[in-house]
Order: C-alpha cells, then sequence, then structure tokens
C-alpha cells in the first residue's frame, strides 16, 4: 500500500495563481452585472439571484478541482500537481448575455420570467455539458470546427468586439488609455508595472482616470457602496416556469444553446489536455461532467452562466500553483456575492473601463477561430461569421428603425433569424465542398432545408414554410451539390479507366 504525500492546502505561489484567477472571474461577474442591468434587469435579479447562483457553482468547482488535484497527488505520488482553474467561460457568457436573456427579455417584457428562462437555458447547457462526456467526440466528428468556430466568431466579432469597441469610446480619453494597456498587457504580453495582471492594471488606472476627469459622477461611489449588504444564495423552482418558454415561444433559442454547449464542454476537453500535455493527467470525460453538475447546480440557485475549465489552467501550471488557489478563489467569490461587493464594483467601474477587456475577448475568439483550422478552411469561417453581423443589426436596430434597416437590405432580417443554426450549416457546406465531400455538402444543404422549412433559421418563429423560398433555395443547393458530386465521380472514373487513357508514343530508335 503506498504511503500518502503531504500535499499543502496552500504555498506561496498559490498567491499569484488566485490573483490570475481571480481578476478573470471578477471582470465577467462585473460585466454580467453591468451587461443585464444595462439590458433592464433588476438588480434584486442580478445581485439577488444571477451573482449568487454563479458564485455557488464556481465554489462548488473550484472546491471539487481541488480535491481532484490531492487525488491525482495521492496516485502519483508528487506535490507538484496544480488543480484546474473553473469559472463562468467568457464567450459563452456573451453567447448566454444576447443570445438568451436579450432576447428572453424582448419577448417577455417582464425580467423575472426572462430571468427564469435563462435559468433553464443554463440548466439545459449544463445537461449538455454532461452529455458531453459521453457524445463529445461523436459530435465534434460530425460538426466541422472551422463552421462551429467561425459562427461563434461572427457573435465574438458583433456583439463582443464592435459593441465593446463602441462602448470604448463613449469615454474616448478614458476609453483609448484602457484599450491601449490591454493591447499591450494581453496582446502582446508585455509585463506591466509591479506586474500587475493586464486587466486588472486597466480597471484601476480606468477607473481613476475616469472619476478624475469627472466623466463618472462620484456618486456611482456612494450608489455602489450603497449596495453593500447581504445576498443569501437562496434555491428557486423558477426553471420550471423557464422550461415551458424554452420549449415553447422560445425554442429557437435551442439554436443557439446547442452548439454553444458543445462549445463549451470542447473548451473544457481541449483544456483538460493541455493540462496533460503540461503534466497532470485529469480525465476529460470525468470533467465535462462535473462542469456540467456544477453549472446545474449553480442555475438552481439562480444562476443563467454555464462554467467551464479555463485554459488558464496551464498557466497555473506554469506559476507552480497548487490547490490553494482554487479553493480561495471560491471562498472569495462566495464572500463577495454574498455580501454584495460586485455588485459595489460594478456600479463604480464605468463601463468604457471594462469594455476594453472585452474587445479584447472578441479578438482572441475570432483569432482563435482562425488559428484552431487549416487555412484552406479560412473562407469557411468568414462565411459562417457573416450570419451573425445580421443578427447583429436586426437585433440592435430593427424595433427602432426597420425602414433603415430594410433599405440596407431586405435580407437582414431572414438572414439573422437562426443566425447561429445560418452560420454552422454555411460554414460547414463550404468546408466539405473545399475537401471535396460533395456527399456532405449535399446532406448537409438537406438539413438546411428542413431547418428553414419548419421555421428552425430565416423565419421570426416556428412555423411550417414561413416563407417557401429558403427551403427551396437548399433544396436547388443540394441538387446542385449532388449534380457536381456525380460528374465529379465520373470525371474522376475517366482518370482511373485504362481505356480511356492515351496510348503512349513508343520512340522507335
Amino acid at each position: 500500500m503506498e504511503k500518502s504525500i503531504h500535499y499543502p492546502w496552500f504555498k506561496r505561489e498559490d498567491i499569484d495563481g488566485f490573483f490570475a484567477l481571480f481578476q478573470n472571474n471578477l471582470a465577467n461577474f462585473v460585466l454580467i452585472a453591468v451587461a443585464m442591468i444595462g439590458m433592464g434587469y433588476p438588480s434584486e435579479i442580478v445581485y439577488g439571484q444571477v451573482i449568487p447562483g454563479a458564485a455557488v457553482a464556481v465554489l462548488i468547482g473550484n472546491i471539487y478541482y481541488a480535491y481532484s488535484a490531492n487525488r491525482l497527488a495521492q496516485k502519483e505520488q508528487r506535490t507538484d500537481v496544480t488543480a484546474l482553474a473553473y469559472g463562468i467561460s467568457t464567450p459563452v457568457m456573451f453567447i448566454y448575455l444576447f443570445g438568451v436573456l436579450g432576447p428572453a427579455l424582448a419577448l417577455t417584457d417582464d425580467p423575472y420570467v426572462a430571468w427564469r428562462i435563462g435559468v433553464a437555458a443554463c440548466i439545459f447547457g449544463g445537461a449538455v455539458e454532461a452529455t458531453g462526456s459521453i457524445l463529445g467526440n461523436w459530435i465534434r466528428k460530425i460538426l466541422p470546427r472551422a463552421a462551429m468556430l467561425g459562427a461563434l466568431a461572427g457573435v465574438a466579432f458583433s456583439f463582443i468586439g464592435a459593441e465593446l469597441f463602441f462602448n470604448t469610446f463613449e469615454m474616448p480619453i478614458v476609453g483609448m488609455l484602457v484599450l491601449a494597456i490591454i493591447i499591450i498587457g494581453l496582446i502582446a504580453k508585455k509585463s506591466m508595472p509591479f506586474r500587475i495582471p493586464a486587466s486588472l492594471f486597466a480597471i484601476i488606472i480606468g477607473t481613476f482616470l475616469a472619476y478624475s476627469l469627472g466623466q463618472s459622477d462620484m456618486s456611482q461611489l456612494s450608489g455602489g457602496l450603497s449596495t453593500v449588504g447581504f445576498y443569501p444564495f437562496l434555491p428557486s423552482l423558477g426553471f420550471i416556469e423557464g422550461f415551458s418558454y424554452l420549449f415553447g415561444p422560445m425554442v429557437n433559442i435551442l439554436a443557439i444553446l446547442i452548439p454553444i454547449s458543445i462549445y463549451n464542454f470542447i473548451e473544457t476537453m481541449n483544456n483538460v489536455e493541455a493540462m496533460t500535455a503540461a503534466g497532470d493527467d485529469y480525465s476529460v470525460s470525468e470533467c465535462q461532467l462535473v462542469d456540467g453538475i456544477g453549472t446545474m447546480i449553480g442555475g438552481v440557485f439562480g444562476g443563467v452562466f454555464p462554467t467551464t475549465v479555463y485554459i488558464a489552467s496551464v498557466g497555473s501550471k506554469w506559476m507552480n500553483a497548487g490547490r490553494g488557489y482554487s479553493v480561495l478563489n471560491g471562498a472569495v467569490f462566495m464572500l463577495a456575492s454574498l455580501f454584495g461587493i460586485v455588485a459595489a464594483m460594478s456600479e463604480i467601474i464605468p463601463l468604457p473601463v471594462i469594455a476594453p477587456i472585452l474587445v479584447f475577448v472578441g479578438i482572441s475568439m475570432v483569432s482563435q477561430a482562425f488559428s484552431s483550422v487549416p487555412q484552406k478552411h479560412f473562407p469557411a469561417v468568414v462565411i459562417a461569421m457573416f450570419p451573425y453581423l445580421a443578427n447583429y443589426i436586426m437585433t440592435r436596430f430593427n424595433n427602432v428603425a426597420p425602414e433603415a434597416v430594410a433599405d440596407l437590405s431586405p435580407a437582414v432580417v431572414p438572414l439573422g433569424e437562426g443566425a447561429m443554426f445560418a452560420g454552422i450549416i454555411w460554414g460547414a457546406m463550404t468546408v466539405y465542398i473545399i475537401d471535396n465531400d460533395y456527399k456532405k455538402a449535399t446532406i448537409t444543404a438537406l438539413v438546411a432545408s428542413g431547418l428553414a422549412m419548419f421555421g428552425f433559421m430565416h423565419a421570426p418563429n416556428l412555423g411550417f414554410m414561413h416563407d417557401f423560398q429558403y427551403p427551396v433555395g437548399y433544396l436547388l443547393v443540394a441538387g446542385c451539390f449532388y449534380a457536381y458530386s456525380l460528374a465529379d465521380a465520373k470525371a474522376l472514373s475517366k482518370e482511373k479507366d485504362p481505356a480511356v487513357d492515351p496510348v503512349p508514343e513508343v520512340s522507335v530508335d
């Protein structure tokens, strides 16, 4: 029987690991609060339900991964094991903000019902994450990476990168300086003074400058401090009503939830595999299951955002962190949400200070989409991005200026409806054509025709044949692909048939 080794709960290197993970989670929590309140959700939902629910999920996941690190340390009889970093995935967070919570509020005009829809979507996403432990590899095989990442890059470019870029310039002096710091620290990867994490340094400098120049009112400080209080973790059954909407009037949102949930468990899979390469071999399927369960528990307590293993895990490994940083991160966010500290920070920090950090996230997602696929698939990534540009224009302007949107193009609205499906479909077909796989391209076009026929895309809601032109158009596309596959196969058979090969000339000396 192997002797149990002493694997410390905390060591000095855990301090660095904690601050690196803390600033990432802090930025997400503050952005959640700022974005949801800006949409029209009341503070009692944001600070009383959503933030505590997210904190519960983060706490549960961090404790489990600390336990998992100790188990690995004992198994391999070494003390240099690093726990996995865990929290809310930033790309997924933005998809839920603008793809779920925004449309839910627009449909119901009731923030409480919309929040319950968000909770149901979160629990659904957690279930997909957990299922990923069984189906993950199969789904990776049937969905071309360029198609899925391209569709997500469309969200990143429009709703995250572009919109937050606009917000950055709402305070030009402050926003431009913060953006410059982000470019230096996060894109060029240069060290900040005193080795402060770049995003934290940018927030400190930007907030100080905003108040010093009078571009933020000092009343925001008192308003932020007034939110400090006690926000207990309370379970809720609101998700039951949410599911009645999710599989009823808002069933179209499944077109967003399914691919983003797939993306989430693939992100976990990739990050766990990266840790294996760094020396700590955790079980991918176990982590996907834990992430899904953590997300669902967070939903029961009011959370609306899925969680995942972070790519920052490898960074913590490089810092020689152990398991203490993980436990400390979960505990700090539990206390911060319990006593309203996150609420205070979201009120005090101006949006143009936070926005450049998310501009970087948008840049990263778009860049990642291209760097993760072969160069020949770049056109597929680009074409998969376009539907969400239409969705952005439709979402932001169609309700206030429908004539202007129609003047831009009458196709903006139908292309923006079911944009995630449209992006994946066109990205996938492009990949298959590039790879000379006309059979899969034909099948994809037929699937697209069915989706359009029943209103999953190019239609405002589910229903049969909202606009016949789209299903018929995809049928013609399928016919085109099929015809070309026959012609291509015929040409290939001629090339291989020796009977049609020209007789080589024989020279006679």
